[in-house]
């Protein structure tokens, strides 16, 4: 895709985007794999159960071997009694899954172009919003008309713009070294500041 360009929040102007960002063709099987690798990153994977050897049971026999007219029973911390262990139960694990640096790149600059494509990237001059307005922000979007859950891509050093856009309904706002393509492929609009999409071209060019 050449000559793309993206709307400007507040300006009737419109942008260019630069082609090394905004100019990959879709890898769909790319996109998916590495969408899945940053969801299972984000899972905790603390869910933690007992075994048998764990939980706080005595060791000591419940009744005795003969005599009762009950069946022969081994430990109380057997998985098939209440109060045992759990049998095959979770344990605290990582769900990462590897990607490649050139393919989780190519995947985001891909992810990116799609939005560029149907023209819903817009760009945004963080350095008007100094003094957090988010009234100004929610303006600036209601007036670029683009469907909502929007992810705002911000520089590090975007604190104003940061606090203009965070308390806006289904509008999330995401620092540059932290997004994923997950987190680009879910929203439906984009918004990146100047200084984001300069830290973009470093990461991905």
């Amino acid at each position: 895709m050449a000559n793309a360009k993206a709307a400007v929040l507040g300006k009737t102007t419109k942008a260019d985007l630069p082609k090394e960002l905004f100019g990959e063709a879709f890898h769909h099987s790319l996109v998916h794999e590495t969408a899945r690798a940053d969801l299972a990153a984000r899972r905790q994977g603390n869910a933690s159960t007992r075994t048998r050897a764990e939980v706080a049971m005595t060791g000591a026999k419940a009744w005795r071997q003969k005599g009762t007219g009950r069946a022969r029973v081994g430990a109380l911390s057997s998985p098939s009694r209440f109060g045992g262990g759990v049998a095959f139960g979770p344990k605290p694990r990582r769900y990462a899954v590897k990607v490649n640096r050139k393919a989780r790149r190519k995947a985001l600059r891909s992810a990116l172009s799609v939005h560029a494509e149907r023209g819903s990237v817009a760009l945004v001059e963080a350095g008007a919003y100094e003094a957090p307005s988010t009234k100004t922000a929610a303006e600036a979007l209601a007036k670029w008309g683009q469907k909502s859950p929007t992810l705002v891509v911000l520089g590090p050093e975007d604190i104003g713009a940061a606090k203009s856009f965070r308390n806006i309904d289904r509008v999330e706002v995401a620092e540059v070294g932290a997004i994923g393509v997950a987190d680009v492929i879910g929203a439906a609009s984009l918004v990146i500041s100047d200084a984001a999409l300069t830290k973009l071209q470093e990461i991905l060019s």
